[in-house]
C-alpha cells in the first residue's frame, strides 16, 4: 500500500464541490495511478473515518490545450485525478468545516 498522503494530494475546493458538501460528498485531488480502495485506506486514514466512507467515485480529468505557442508547440495543462468521497449522515471532514 502507498503512504496516505501520497494518494491523497490536496482537497478541491471550487463551486460544485462545495454544493456536494450538502450531500456528504467531497472531493480531493489524488494521485493519477491510485485505485479506489488505495483512495479509501488512504482517507480513512488520514481523516479517521473507519468504516464510515460508503462510496468512491474516481474521475480523470484530462489536460486542456492552452492556446499560446512555446518552441512551436502549443502548451497542454497537466491531466489529474479527482477522487469524490461519500460519507455516512452525521459524519463530517474537519478540513472543510471552516470553508
Amino acid at each position: 500500500m502507498k503512504e496516505p498522503y501520497h494518494v491523497i494530494l490536496k482537497p478541491l475546493v471550487t463551486e460544485k464541490s462545495t454544493i456536494l458538501r450538502e450531500s456528504n460528498k467531497y472531493s480531493f485531488v489524488v494521485d493519477s495511478k491510485s485505485t479506489k480502495s488505495e483512495i479509501r485506506h488512504a482517507a480513512e486514514e488520514i481523516f479517521d473515518l473507519k468504516g464510515k466512507i460508503t462510496q468512491v467515485n474516481t474521475i480523470r480529468v484530462h489536460g486542456k490545450p492552452k492556446g499560446k505557442l512555446f518552441r512551436y508547440r502549443i502548451g497542454r495543462r497537466p491531466s489529474w485525478k479527482k477522487a469524490i468521497i461519500t460519507i455516512e449522515e452525521g459524519a463530517a471532514i474537519q478540513i472543510f468545516e471552516g470553508i
